[in-house]
């Protein structure tokens, strides 16, 4: 009781400030919360009467979460990755949103350092500065200079901002709750599971020893590749509320005139950040998912280094090929094909139409691929599949909308270093033969005989524990012997089960 009456006035005060900046239409889209709808429109015809509206509505929601404060502005980052809730136009705008606080003072930050660290400041760095060189909803930076002369740039928790997280989460879970009781029409979004992702992922920004691990795993992927690399870690100055990473030099991966000035090819900057893309997506199901430009430098060797690894997506073996499949039936305009692919994932309900899903398909990629070639949006064009897939009860697919945004930054990067040329007529090649490796006929059946391989492993084990099922079964009640030693199958009924398998397989 004292949690929902907790949450309604936090829910009336959110009103008000969505109410403030003329906001309130993902309330009113939901028609969860009667009361706090009630004041925050009466709010708002105080508030906004006589004033003209400038913004388009994403724009206004944008403003109002920055206001709200660090939780709001990361769950409005998040919803920008997800056209297929609040729509294309209002993502997209708070795709834009800045995660830009003021700083906090640089005498809390060496505070929290010495905190975690359990010795003074100026035992772990020569020289820290106080002032931070930038500063975001969770954390903020400072540079400093290590004991033994390293320039690096020292990342530090906001003081207090787990508390603050974790009252905003309560609020979100509640509210999730009440869409899933009171909108069984809205169940196939998944809220509680949305503002777990949300959860889940804010709960790893906010323990920097795992942004530590995911940039020395990323940059583990990419050590034998002269054309990207991760700034190195300092393990002994990185704990939960602080990171230290080797400072980066370089120029903003968007700034065209300057790489050239430099020396630096901006098409060939555009070919490498294609590859390393793909590579990321479909080599390792493990990317860079905050690859907004103020994220990626060219140093003087024109590599492309990466910074800031607090979002960061993964894709398994299954998502991989599927996406595959799905992009190289698009390019060849193969709709049929691509509608195969969302039926075999069991995306789509298979009480659906494949002809009426083919034909959707065709309708909003047509008019992209017959633009110019460097003007295909291929991101676009997974966001209009999103909302098109709504029709035909696909359910939310969080991994791959994360990927659209991502796609969606890196096309927009790519269009600065060189608007004449499409990052992904640079990436086919690089497609096609991962799908010739991995989607062909021999691929195929080295995968199916990867799996026989792992069943046969399992099936020693497997028939021990049917043996021990079985002989309980038969045991009389009183009775309670201790455990038989593990039966050891001969060697001719594992090769006949074997044989056996292989036959099914054939077939």
């Amino acid at each position: 009781m004292f949690r929902s009456v907790r949450n309604v006035a936090r829910l009336i005060a959110i009103a008000s400030t969505l109410a403030r900046h003329d906001a309130l239409f993902p309330l009113e889209q939901l028609h969860i919360a009667p009361f706090a709808l009630w004041i925050g429109r009466r709010f708002r015809r105080r508030q906004i009467e006589g004033r003209p509206i400038e913004n388009r509505p994403g724009e206004r929601l944008a403003l109002a979460l920055q206001t709200l404060g660090p939780s709001f502005i990361k769950l409005g980052q998040m919803l920008s990755t997800r056209p297929d809730l609040l729509g294309e136009q209002v993502a997209s705008d708070l795709a834009a949103l800045q995660d830009r606080l003021p700083p906090f003072d640089g005498a809390l930050a060496r505070r929290t350092v010495e905190e975690e660290f359990g010795r003074p400041v100026s035992e772990l760095f020569r020289q820290f500065d106080n002032r931070a060189v930038a500063a975001a909803s969770i954390a903020q930076v400072h540079f400093a200079v290590t004991a033994d002369g390293r320039d690096v740039a020292v990342k530090v928790l906001r003081p207090e901002i787990e508390a603050a997280f974790a009252r905003d989460l309560d609020l979100l879970y509640w509210v999730a709750g009440l869409i899933h009781r009171l909108r069984p029409d809205l169940r196939r979004l998944k809220p509680v599971e949305v503002v777990k992702t949300f959860a889940d992922s804010t709960r790893l920004e906010m323990d920097l020893r795992m942004e530590a691990a995911a940039a020395r795993e990323l940059g583990e992927n990419f050590e034998d590749d002269p054309t990207f690399r991760t700034p190195g870690v300092d393990w002994d100055r990185t704990g939960r509320r602080v990171l230290t990473l080797e400072r980066v030099r370089g120029i903003p991966v968007d700034q065209r005139e300057r790489l050239i000035e430099a020396g630096h090819d901006p098409t060939e900057i555009l070919g490498n950040a294609a590859a390393v893309f793909f590579n990321q997506v479909f080599r390792d199901g493990f990317f860079h998912a905050d690859q907004h430009p103020g994220n990626a430098f060219v140093d003087a060797e024109g590599r492309i280094v990466a910074i800031d690894f607090g979002i960061m997506g993964r894709l398994d073996r299954e998502t991989r090929y599927y996406l595959a499949d799905m992009l190289m039936g698009f390019l060849r305009r193969d709709y049929k094909a691509v509608a195969d692919v969302h039926f075999r994932a069991g995306y789509i309900p298979p009480h659906q139409s494949r002809a009426a899903f083919a034909l959707a398909l065709r309708a909003i990629a047509e008019p992209i691929l017959d633009r110019p070639l460097h003007d295909i949006s291929i991101a676009r064009l997974l966001g209009l599949l999103f909302q098109v897939t709504e029709r035909f009860e696909m359910e939310t697919q969080p991994q791959l909308l994360l990927l659209q945004k991502t796609m969606l930054v890196t096309e927009g990067v790519g269009r600065r270093l060189n608007p004449d040329i499409n990052m992904w007529t640079l990436a086919r090649p690089l497609i096609e033969a991962w799908m010739r490796e991995h989607r062909g006929p021999q691929a195929r059946i080295a995968e199916q005989l990867r799996a026989l391989g792992e069943a046969a492993e399992r099936l020693p084990s497997a028939m021990r524990n049917l043996d021990r099922a079985l002989e309980r079964l038969g045991r009389p009640p009183e009775t309670d012997p201790p455990a038989p030693p593990a039966r050891q199958w001969p060697h001719w009924a594992a090769v006949a089960v074997l044989a056996a398998a292989v036959l099914l397989l054939a077939l």
